[in-house]
């Protein structure tokens, strides 16, 4: 068959490009090797929050005297098989959501493992081995990513698992030690802690969520430590022993001792490694850079009408990153004029309790460019809507350019803050100051008016602190 574009993945890079270009009357098909929406839908991003939300309603149920209510006689418990189905429903409504768009928009779905080959062609592997050979002006690789893999932390799928695995356990582990405290780690080890798995997290880093201001990452800290989530920072894992009926974790403390930790299931969580293997690279020459495609501004490789999006170029490896760039490369294939990407303002969230969301600089990182700065940080503590909801942990911290009062970056932690999130990254992107934010009036009572203070504390004109 021959088509104006074939994208190889389905993931939220994948089938947003095939979308985009059909809209662009574009003859699509898509090759999938497995679930349509790709790891983010099926096994990550979707199905992941679904399991946070049946926490955060447990964690509500829990403390449902505080907001004047009062529960049957033994409280509310977890069914975890319950929790664990839920999330799996959520995701197949999601996956069955892309079939119906594929289908509204005629894109043509190819099952089995793609490869490119020469002449723009990519040869497609069924689940029987099956071969067929299909013909485009024009390639987008898009295959996503997976759990990478430490070899002091074998991943075996049963005892020593990666995300994938840790979203259908078949029961609720006793006790699960977390190695890596990025998103996925923190979002999992503050699930299970939540479901009443007793919760080791390891950090190589200072801090947990090491990628934020430093004092959002010391916040996190506080509230997993009073969430009764053990917390080791600066510390690796040696070795597991996995001879007994707990596995025994060996690890390295930040005094350089070693402790040896019992957990009934480990979880690592050290990021991700790019799906980059048998696809054709190789074979066409397609040039790398760090152990990823290497592309300019529009996705475009080495090689001419072949493309590469998501998780295996350059920049954040996060679902909406990988859409813009869809969006991007397909909008220039078909002549459009799209501007690039800007790296330096992809905002960042993290779903735990309280949540985390970013943009721009950090503090540090900004100090360390040179910028005289203006900070201002205001606490949900003073927040009417904060103490209403008895959410009050957390704060919004903004930075800004003394010289021009430009956003440099956001920094947020409290409920419901990755929603906020969105209106510095515009703000950032328009290059607004903090007198503008601190002028635009703001709707009472909101989280979001923390966002107007925060300005204003900057400028020394807070009203509510």
């Amino acid at each position: 068959m021959n088509y104006d574009l074939i994208v190889i993945g389905s993931g939220p890079g994948g089938y947003v490009a095939a979308i985009r270009g059909a809209q662009l009357g574009f003859n699509v098909a898509v090759v999938e090797r497995a679930e349509l929406g790709g790891i983010c839908l099926n096994w990550g991003c979707i199905p992941t929050k679904s399991l946070l939300k049946s926490a955060q309603v447990l964690e509500y149920a829990r403390h449902a005297e505080e907001y004047g209510i009062r529960l049957a006689e033994g409280g509310a418990e977890a069914d975890f098989d319950a929790i664990i189905a839920r999330s799996r429903g959520v995701a197949d409504k999601m996956s069955k959501g892309i079939q119906y768009l594929f289908k509204k928009n005629n894109i043509t779905v190819i099952a089995g493992t793609g490869k490119l080959t020469a002449g723009k062609q990519v040869e497609v592997t069924d689940a029987e081995g099956n071969k067929t050979v299909h013909e485009a002006k024009h390639v987008i690789l898009a295959t996503g990513a997976r759990s990478r893999v430490l070899p002091a932390i074998p991943q075996d799928g049963k005892r020593i698992i990666g995300y994938r695995e840790a979203l259908t356990l078949s029961h609720r582990p006793a006790s699960m030690l977390v190695v890596g405290s990025g998103a996925i780690g923190s979002e999992l080890a503050w699930f299970y802690n939540a479901m009443g798995t007793k919760v080791t997290l390891v950090e190589f880093m200072p801090n947990i969520l090491p990628v934020e201001d430093e004092e959002v990452s010391k916040q996190i800290g506080r509230s997993f430590k009073k969430a009764g989530i053990t917390v080791m920072v600066k510390s690796t894992v040696e070795s597991i022993d996995t001879t007994g009926e707990l596995l025994k974790v060996n690890v390295r403390n930040k005094k350089g001792d070693i402790e040896v930790h019992e957990a009934e299931v480990v979880l690592s969580a050290v990021g991700i490694a790019p799906n980059v293997e048998g696809i054709g690279l190789e074979e066409l020459g397609v040039e790398m850079e760090r152990g990823k495609v290497k592309v300019d501004d529009y996705y475009r490789t080495n090689v001419e009408g072949v493309y590469a999006i998501g998780d295996i170029v350059h920049g954040q490896a996060l679902a909406h990153v990988a859409s813009a760039e869809a969006i991007c490369c397909v909008e220039k294939i078909a002549g459009l004029e799209p501007e690039p990407i800007r790296y330096d303002n992809i905002p960042g969230c993290t779903y735990v309790t309280p949540e985390v969301a970013s943009v721009g600089l950090t503090e540090a990182k900004a100090q360390e460019a040179g910028y005289e700065l203006k900070v201002g940080k205001f606490p949900f503590t003073a927040s009417g809507k904060a103490s209403a909801a008895g959410a009050n942990e957390g704060f919004v911290k903004l930075i800004f350019n003394a010289a021009d009062g430009k956003l440099l970056g956001a920094h947020l932690v409290g409920a419901n803050v990755t929603e906020m999130i969105a209106e510095l990254v515009v703000a950032r992107q328009k290059g607004l100051t903090g007198h503008d934010l601190i002028k635009t009036v703001h709707p009472h009572p909101t989280m979001s008016e923390a966002v107007m203070e925060a300005a204003s504390a900057a400028y020394d004109e807070v009203i509510h602190l």
